[in-house]
């Protein structure tokens, strides 16, 4: 008996293979004809990444020096002559004013009939000089009247630089109205004349003094107890307002103010049977540039080998400036010595050490700082790391100053 084997026609071998291989059986390996496809997107994705990065180290590069100023502790023991605003060393006045009181125990009353008093500046703008007679008048803005009571003559000058003379004037009459704070005078007598303009005056403290009729008395050993205490309480408002006028860039030395105190008139407190005892406290003070003070201070040091570059003074704790008196507020010149120790602090100026590394090689650019006497210290960064060279531009060069 025959017998015939299955013949699987070639429509049905993948079906037949694909039952194959849910069996277990390993399929046939058929040869593909298609070539493999090239990665274009890899590698597009790959020079991206490269591209990104090297722009970013380009955008994010850095040309940077960092500066640490020099210092120098010099030890001073010299003797200045500064000139009134101008000059090598200049010098300002500055002038600050505290009243106190303090209520007290009334002992009585008295009847006193008294003028106010006080000093004034004279000022004239005329190239020629301007006598003023005994009694002449000096009017507030208010129209209060004071009187000199010797002549005076108040030297030429200009509307920038006028001549000045102090004198002291009273009360045309008595009462305490006439106790006026600082102020400005018109001299009324050359009302209608060219010397009206150029002719006035200033006071920079009140005028005090002026009473009338009955006023209150305190036992003396009571009132110089109570004036004592308030000279204590207003020296350190004195300091502590004085140094709020201290314009910025200029230094108030150790030793370079003085104050002064004047009695005022007690008045009746609004407490029965007590009395307002009142001191008031002027500081006056000298003050000086920063830099100007700093250089004049390192030129006379001999060893300090100093060459008139810009410094200041990082602080004035350590100063101690002497004098036979503090200067007038129409002083031209004001002599004095300073000793102690002056921390001085080199000025860098950035552009000139930009200016001074562009265009040069890292080694280079520090050969060219270390020439620089206000250079104490000097740290380079460039990026990218194979950035060796300063740009040619010194705008396109960060300088920073760290603190000493």
């Amino acid at each position: 008996m025959r017998t015939l084997n299955d013949i699987i026609p070639p429509s049905r071998r993948k079906e037949t293979d694909s039952f194959n291989s849910s069996d277990g059986l390993k399929p046939l390996n058929l040869s593909s004809t298609r070539p493999p496809k090239f990665p274009y997107t890899t590698l597009g994705i790959v020079a991206l990444v490269v591209a990104v990065s090297i722009g970013a180290l380009f955008y994010f590069s850095v040309a940077k020096i960092e500066v640490t100023p020099n210092t120098v502790s010099a030890a001073i023991q010299s003797s200045f002559t500064a000139n009134k605003s101008s000059g090598a060393l200049p010098f300002e006045i500055i002038t600050a004013q505290k009243i106190a009181s303090q209520s007290v125990k009334s002992s009585g009353t008295k009847t006193v009939n008294s003028l106010a008093s006080g000093n004034i500046t004279i000022y004239n703008t005329q190239t020629k000089s301007q006598r003023l007679i005994t009694n002449t008048r000096f009017a507030t803005t208010a129209g209060v009247i004071f009187r000199i009571r010797s002549a005076v003559t108040v030297p030429g000058g200009n509307s920038t630089k006028p001549g000045s003379v102090t004198a002291k004037v009273y009360a045309d009459q008595a009462g305490s109205s006439y106790n006026v704070g600082p102020t400005s005078f018109t001299v009324p007598g050359f009302a209608g004349t060219p010397q009206a303009s150029a002719v006035y005056a200033r006071s920079t403290s009140a005028m005090t003094g002026g009473a009338s009729g009955s006023v209150p008395i305190v036992d003396t050993a009571l009132e110089t107890e109570a004036r004592s205490a308030l000279k204590t309480a207003l020296a350190p408002d004195l300091l502590a307002s004085i140094k709020t006028q201290i314009p910025s860039g200029y230094l108030l030395l150790p030793g370079a103010s003085t104050a002064t105190y004047e009695e005022l008139a007690s008045t009746p407190s609004s407490t029965t049977g007590m009395v307002e005892v009142k001191e008031q406290g002027t500081v006056t003070a000298v003050i000086f540039p920063n830099t100007a003070l700093a250089r004049a201070l390192a030129t006379s040091v001999a060893g300090l080998n100093y060459q008139n570059e810009p410094l200041t003074l990082s602080s004035v704790d350590s100063l101690l400036l002497a004098a036979t008196g503090m200067p007038s507020l129409d002083a031209e010149t004001f002599s004095f010595t300073i000793a102690g120790t002056a921390p001085l602090i080199y000025t860098v100026d950035p552009s000139r050490i930009a200016a001074a590394v562009a265009g040069k090689t890292r080694q280079a650019a520090e050969v060219a700082v270390s020439n620089y006497p206000e250079v104490k210290r000097a740290l380079i960064t460039l990026r990218p790391f194979w950035r060796q060279t300063f740009p040619q531009d010194p705008a396109s060069i960060s300088v920073v100053v760290a603190k000493p």
